[in-house]
């Protein structure tokens, strides 16, 4: 575990030096605080407007940072050759695809954290100096602490992004795995398509196959509830704990194979 605490330290400092990551934090930033003076232009409704570009600009930032970053967490290591170095010391190839790993999802905690701070801080400006009366046309409190739970699942389906980036990297080149990781990505917010293909489709093989395609791929749309915690539907507490469970099992699943495909690369 020291080891792949130390690499995952490593990695973690490589990221925050890293130009291209501090770009897109300022961007999610700056659209989150754009998003308060497009919520001015329609009245009632700029809670609402904030909220959703807040947490739309939060995921699709943290994607670009996982799969930029993530595809190049192996790639990177085989084409600068110090992929050798690092074997001759006492590291397993498992920990250094496991330690990698633990330090962009660390990278990717701290700036979630910071883009959600953004957003509250957004929030909070807005309710101050304003009468109880004008608070009335809003459907939920700026301030909703259910805000977090939309968080916290765009954090679950970036941590799955990443596994399934450094899956990709270890046995592809960064074009490739980046264009892979997208793809499933989009596929991954369709996936009920795939369920229901039957609907559209007389070939029953073409229904099979995409029924296979269904429970294979990642259903990545169950991690979106942007909308039901933007317009205030409750979203159990049981449904954050089954859905981080799927993706933990999927994770360690992308992992495992992840290790054992690294291990038998030949560098040579």
């Amino acid at each position: 575990m020291r080891v792949t605490a130390a690499i995952a330290i490593s990695v973690f400092r490589e990221s925050v030096r890293d130009k291209v990551l501090y770009n897109l934090v300022f961007f999610a930033m700056l659209l989150t605080a754009s998003s308060y003076l497009i919520g001015q232009l329609t009245a009632g409704q700029d809670v609402k407007i904030i909220k959703d570009l807040g947490l739309s600009a939060t995921s699709l930032f943290g994607l670009f940072i996982a799969v930029f970053i993530g595809i190049g967490l192996v790639s990177k290591e085989v084409e600068r050759r110090s992929i050798y170095s690092l074997l001759a010391k006492p590291i397993t190839r498992g920990q250094l695809v496991l330690g990698k790993y633990c330090g962009l999802t660390l990278t990717l905690a701290v700036n979630i954290g910071v883009m959600a701070l953004a957003l509250y801080a957004v929030l909070a400006y807005m309710t101050w100096g304003l009468s109880a009366e004008a608070r009335l046309v809003w459907e939920t409190a700026p301030l909703d602490p259910a805000l977090m739970k939309a968080v916290l699942l765009i954090f679950f389906e970036l941590m799955l992004v990443t596994a399934l980036a450094l899956f990709f990297s270890t046995f592809s080149s960064p074009m490739l795995s980046a264009a892979l990781t997208f793809g499933l990505y989009i596929v991954g917010h369709f996936s009920g398509d795939l369920r229901n293909f039957q609907q559209v489709v007389d070939s029953p093989a073409a229904a099979r196959f995409a029924r296979g395609l269904y429970w294979v791929l990642p259903n990545l749309a169950q991690f979106d509830v942007k909308n039901d915690v933007v317009h205030g539907v409750h979203v159990p507490v049981g449904y954050l704990a089954m859905t981080g469970a799927y993706a933990a099992v999927y994770i360690a699943m992308l992992l495992a194979i992840s290790m054992l495909v690294f291990s038998r690369r030949d560098f040579k």
